[in-house]
């Protein structure tokens, strides 16, 4: 009997976090705070997991999430800071497992793991190498990379991520250069918003050309994730939709 085909590469647009108490008005208006998360379920085809960066979440909590979106909908989890940050790569076998085995309950919604290097830690080869090694022992979901440095913007790098099949992270910013090339099965975008850091929303200009981007890279076969960090004036959730609707997924106005 043959295999069963592989499923086809997802498109998973959606928000950096969904806790934001500004969106009560806007994007929340009506909706109870228990209910935010399915909310964005309904909505969203995607969402970041950006507490995970600053303390791990209960497992209890994690499947409780996973419970509230639909099967098919991407969730993306942002590895701990103490393993980017405060050890700045070293040591990641263990503290990389111990996230692993608690992620685990998010089952098949979990599609990537995004690892944010801070701004002043530049390329160390040593280090990357061994934390490629560790994320091998956690071969289930896709790995993503997101440099702030732009020492590691270089071929030699781009090949060693390419051959450990873990992606890079491109950032929309003002203040961080973006890398802007493809490693692995996937593409993983961070809008953080232009020209005000997380919170200038994205015109329509800029919408049409992100769409067209994720329309391209899909049809090479990959793995899409865009997730919008402009909430700090509530701009995020309209600007996933108005993407959304762009690329044939409109799920309804913004409130």
């Amino acid at each position: 009997m043959n295999a069963p085909a592989p499923a086809p590469p997802g498109v998973y647009v959606g928000t950096c976090g969904w806790n934001y108490r500004q969106w009560r008005t806007g994007f929340y208006r009506g909706v109870p705070q228990r209910a935010w998360l399915a909310h964005c379920g309904r909505r969203f085809t995607g969402l970041e997991i950006d507490s995970s960066f600053y303390r791990l979440p209960a497992a209890d909590t994690l499947r409780r999430w996973a419970g509230q979106v639909p099967e098919d909908f991407g969730f993306a989890l942002k590895g701990s800071r103490f393993i980017t940050h405060r050890k700045r790569l070293r040591d990641p076998r263990e503290p990389v497992a111990v996230l692993r085995d608690r992620a685990r309950v998010l089952g098949p919604r979990l599609r990537a793991v995004l690892w944010q290097l801070p701004p002043g830690f530049g390329r160390d080869d040593a280090r990357l190498q061994g934390f490629l090694s560790a994320l091998a022992g956690w071969p289930e979901v896709g790995h993503v990379l997101e440099f702030r440095h732009p020492d590691w913007f270089c071929d030699v790098v781009a090949a060693r991520l390419q051959a450990a099949g873990v992606g890079v992270c491109l950032s929309d910013a003002p203040d961080w250069p973006p890398w802007e090339v493809v490693t692995g099965p996937r593409v993983y975008c961070r809008l953080h918003g232009r020209p005000r850091l997380y919170a200038s929303a994205y015109d329509d200009r800029a919408l049409d050309a992100w769409a067209g981007r994720v329309r391209a890279w899909h049809a090479r076969g990959l793995e899409v994730h865009v997730y919008f960090d402009n909430d700090a004036e509530g701009a995020a959730p309209g600007d996933a939709l108005g993407l959304l609707a762009r690329l044939g997924r409109d799920r309804g106005p913004v409130a």
